[in-house]
């Protein structure tokens, strides 16, 4: 199932027949409800119900030959935390999975249903697809929600500025008469500054086991610095783009790694890139939060 992308922005759009939504900080998930049983996929393809079997669970709830689009998102000390749905998509074996499923159960943001009773609903519009979803979902309750939504740029302004305390990273605009734009960046998002892509100019570590991105922040001076440790997921992100030849190791160098002083890495040819959160330049060391294999 090929989703819908959304291209960024600067500002918060204002025109009559907007919708707003908060954009969460998970993973893509479609979540396919089939006669046999369901299946969860990942942006990339991937089919990743092994690693989610809460979510799984709830999903057969959902009547037959329904699809829905949405974000897996894991709740911590009242926000989400992206790092530990990395964890959760990272589990080695079902058994892990599922141990993992009980110390940090997963909710599903679901912003779209894409089919509904084996019905193709891709091109209703939008107004209409997320009257279905609420009427969908609202009876079944947590882990499977629907976003909230408004139409009121006023709100969504006051979103922007208050839900990051939750976790949130932004919002993403629809237009209320719009069809589902599988595969393309037709939906718009606003994230916060602090949240980013950055050039990915080498690592440290190993190929096999990197251990922290070499980074050009697109913000202040344009000196190479380190970020803070890879995930076990993004380690195994980063091994694989290697692996595959996105970029390879041309040349050795040394850059100043925050509190431990000069680190020898693996210059990277060509760069790659990564979304990173910062709160500066550099104090604290950039948080990668994926790599941007999109692009």
């Amino acid at each position: 199932m090929t989703v819908a992308l959304a291209t960024a922005v600067r500002s918060l759009p204002r025109a009559p027949g907007l919708a707003y939504e908060p954009k969460f900080d998970g993973h893509r998930l479609v979540v396919l409800r089939t006669l046999e049983g369901v299946s969860l996929q990942a942006r990339s393809g991937r089919i990743v119900t092994e690693a989610f079997p809460d979510l799984a669970a709830a999903a057969r709830q959902l009547p037959a030959g329904t699809v829905l689009d949405g974000e897996v998102v894991v709740w911590h000390a009242g926000r989400t935390e992206f790092a530990l749905v990395q964890r959760r998509a990272a589990a080695p074996s079902a058994a892990r999975a599922a141990v993992l499923a009980q110390t940090l159960p997963a909710s599903y943001a679901a912003f779209d249903v894409l089919e509904l009773a084996g019905l193709d609903l891709r091109p209703r519009p939008y107004e209409r697809r997320r009257a279905l979803l609420v009427d969908l979902l609202t009876p079944l309750g947590p882990p499977l929600q629907p976003v909230p939504m408004t139409t009121d740029p006023e709100l969504a302004e006051t979103w922007y500025e208050t839900l990051p305390a939750s976790g949130i990273e932004g919002l993403v605009v629809k237009r209320m008469d719009q069809a589902y734009p599988a595969g393309r960046r037709a939906w718009q998002k606003l994230r916060h500054t602090n949240v980013r892509d950055a050039a990915v100019i080498g690592y440290t570590g190993t190929a096999r086991r990197p251990l922290a991105l070499v980074l050009v922040l697109p913000v202040g001076d344009e000196a190479p610095i380190v970020s803070s440790p890879l995930t076990a997921a993004l380690r195994a992100d980063v091994a694989a783009a290697l692996t595959a030849g996105s970029a390879t190791a041309a040349a050795e160098g040394t850059v100043t790694a925050i509190g431990v002083g000069e680190v020898p890495f693996r210059l990277l040819d060509p760069p790659l890139t990564a979304e990173v959160r910062h709160t500066s330049a550099r104090h604290p060391p950039p948080e990668v939060l994926r790599l941007r294999t999109d692009l």
